[in-house]
């Protein structure tokens, strides 16, 4: 891709907190916009007591030549976002972007909400985000009311996956502006080659210790082994406590370690097989890192994962089911060779389609797109919705 050329284009990127996917793809698409010689900034919520979070945004900030710029950002709504909403408006005056990109509920918010001279794109992805609730609920239907309520001052979404473009359209309606699907992506770094260790376990799960990542199916498939099953749990989260009282009653058979947080490719080293088992996904980076790596993936047929199987996604098993997931298990396990051609071919078909260099040219595209279409539409124009300068594609 030709590069844009410093000071051409502005991007100021909004996230709530640096974890998770959506950090992953903030990072990588500061990284790739950077040396395309855009010129990008990131505003986040301060980071927790971690240690690690502090950290990553310190690599980051390397890549921000905008600046790096932390706010107190509450996960749930409330007057903290009016006063974000201005800070937010005061960086986009002084540091005049071309384009507002918020990410994720929070950041989407921000970016679209903000006052920002007439001229500023506002781009939001939502990562999953609000698009996880159901309007049956209360929080689901406030959140939901607000995404509706936002289309009118949105030039552009994106959506990493189908599955979430789809959830989008049922959900929040018909966009206002332009939208598009673009694919997460991982680095041609992260192709290489994981070794296994020589102690490696049967099977790894890396991610957030919750619910809906299926942790629960995972432990019951478990039990539902003929054979002596050794699995290693990387990662942390707020159900950590009740995954470990499941594992202590799993059987004598079963041994599962909870060995908490560590970067996906040490993970990666520590078993055969990596496993899924989500009952909800939107297009996660797990896998794609995975298969990278070229590491073995039994997988759940949710979200954007059959995106990135393709046509091997006659391998996926449905979510919640934890006898298909055992049978997946036992076959992997019975056939180690034919279990790896399958990781090889699905790391082909990663290498193909879903590389970060391809997702930060494409991204960069669309914001072209939206400056030849859209830009001069005021903020009146947009409360009052006019979306006759918008041109909707992607559906």
């Amino acid at each position: 891709m030709e590069k844009t050329g410093q000071g051409e284009r502005r991007v100021l990127h909004i996230m709530r907190l640096p974890m998770g996917g959506l950090f992953r793809h903030v990072r990588d698409l500061v990284i790739g916009q950077r040396e395309e010689g855009i010129e990008v900034g990131v505003v986040s919520a301060a980071p927790p007591d971690d240690g690690i979070s502090a950290e990553r945004l310190a690599l980051l900030e390397r890549h921000c030549s905008l600046g790096l710029h932390l706010l107190s950002m509450p996960r749930l709504p409330g007057l903290g976002d009016v006063v974000n909403i201005r800070h937010v408006g005061a960086l986009a005056h002084r540091l005049k972007p071309n384009v507002l990109h918020g990410h994720g509920a929070k950041g989407g918010l921000l970016a679209r909400l903000a006052p920002a001279p007439h001229d500023t794109l506002r781009v939001y992805t939502p990562h999953g985000g609000s698009l996880h609730y159901e309007a049956t609920s209360l929080q689901g239907f406030a959140y939901l009311t607000a995404e509706r309520a936002m289309r009118a001052r949105t030039h552009g979404v994106i959506f990493e996956s189908a599955f979430s473009q789809k959830a989008y359209l049922a959900k929040v309606g018909e966009a206002k502006g332009v939208t598009a699907v673009i694919h997460n992506g991982v680095s041609d770094e992260e192709f290489t080659l994981v070794e296994r260790a020589d102690d490696a376990a049967d099977f790894l799960f890396i991610g957030e210790l919750r619910m809906l990542k299926g942790v629960s199916t995972l432990i019951e498939a478990a039990t539902l082994l003929a054979r002596c099953v050794h699995i290693r749990i990387v990662g942390a989260g707020p159900d950590r406590a009740r995954f470990e009282e499941m594992a202590k009653a799993a059987g004598d058979h079963v041994r599962i370690e909870f060995l908490g947080a560590m970067p996906a490719r040490e993970a990666f080293k520590l078993a055969k097989i990596a496993v899924m088992p989500s009952w909800n996904e939107s297009l996660p980076y797990v896998a794609l890192e995975a298969a990278a790596a070229g590491v073995p993936l039994i997988a759940t047929d949710v979200g954007g994962i059959p995106e990135i199987f393709g046509p091997l996604s006659a391998h996926l098993v449905p979510p919640r089911d934890a006898a298909a997931l055992a049978g997946a298990m036992e076959a992997a396990l019975t056939d180690l060779d034919a279990t790896r051609t399958i990781a090889m071919r699905l790391r082909s078909r990663v290498a193909e389609h879903f590389s970060a260099s391809r997702m930060v040219a494409e991204i960069d595209a669309f914001y072209t797109k939206l400056a030849a279409r859209g830009r001069g539409l005021s903020d009146a124009a947009l409360l009052m919705g006019d979306d006759a300068r918008l041109t909707k594609v992607g559906r």
